[in-house]
């Protein structure tokens, strides 16, 4: 028998007066070149937000200046109106895939037990019941049946799900994905959709860097485009425009790009 983590109802998560993030001015260089410049935005509870734009807009860095992973040259990221460092349990990364070092000599259910180390403590061994928890995260990715095998020899979309299950794990109010959905087959990507979803409809929040504009409507109801700059950001119905897309991917690549959101 599994157990699964208990959910909050969405009513316990929600606090309007305290986004979940809130960027204002942030920059990033690197060697003196802008990879971020001033954004300034807001992320509401209980919302799935994309950040999209062009290779080299800088999306992922966003997150990972937001989430102190790499220098800020200016600005600041508040979590629920707080730094990091207060609200750390509160927040969870995905990384991108092929930026994780897939020969660490774990399986699939070391992996998601990490994922509760934040409220164990890292000298408490994870018992039994950490372990139930960390296979009904599995579970419901489904990857219950892969919960012995090694990491290494999982397939690449495998491996995300088993990512995702370790984020479940946390149980986290706000969840950063870096390219959730790059590489991943067709069952992964229902299964991704799925719970991010359900996390929304849990009241908690997902911020993740996308590429596929075709199926941003579809999945996410909040969009923010990026190409250095802020280009748009907002309901995913008024911000994803052949404007917005334009001003973020130039003339030229803005008209494939609206073409390719179905505009």
């Amino acid at each position: 028998m599994t157990v699964t983590l208990p959910s909050s109802p969405a009513a316990a998560r929600v606090d309007t007066a305290l986004p979940p993030l809130a960027l204002r001015g942030l920059s990033v260089a690197y060697q003196e070149q802008p990879a971020v410049w001033n954004v300034s935005l807001e992320v509401p509870a209980a919302s799935l937000t994309a950040i999209i734009g062009p290779n080299g807009a800088g999306k992922s860095t966003l997150l990972k200046a937001a989430l102190g992973l790499v220098p800020r040259l200016s600005g600041e990221a508040r979590f629920f109106g707080e730094p990091l460092a207060r609200v750390r349990r509160r927040v969870a990364y995905v990384p991108q895939r092929t930026s994780v070092d897939w020969d660490f000599p774990a399986n699939a259910l070391d992996v998601v037990t990490m994922g509760l180390y934040g409220r164990l403590g890292w000298l408490r061994r994870a018992g039994q019941r950490e372990r139930a928890a960390a296979l009904g995260c599995l579970e419901r990715v489904g990857m219950a049946d892969f919960a012995g095998r090694q990491i290494s020899e999982l397939s690449g979309g495998q491996q995300q799900r088993v990512f995702l299950a370790r984020a479940l794990a946390q149980e986290a109010d706000l969840t950063f994905m870096d390219e959730p959905f790059a590489g991943v087959d067709a069952v992964t990507e229902r299964a991704i959709v799925d719970v991010l979803r359900d996390l929304r409809a849990q009241g908690r929040t997902v911020v993740a860097v996308h590429h596929d504009l075709d199926t941003v409507r579809d999945y996410f109801d909040r969009v923010a485009l990026l190409n250095v700059q802020l280009v748009s950001s907002g309901p995913t119905d008024t911000a994803f425009t052949p404007a917005a897309l334009r001003a973020a991917y130039g003339e030229r690549h803005g008209a494939l790009a609206a073409a390719l959101a179905g505009d």
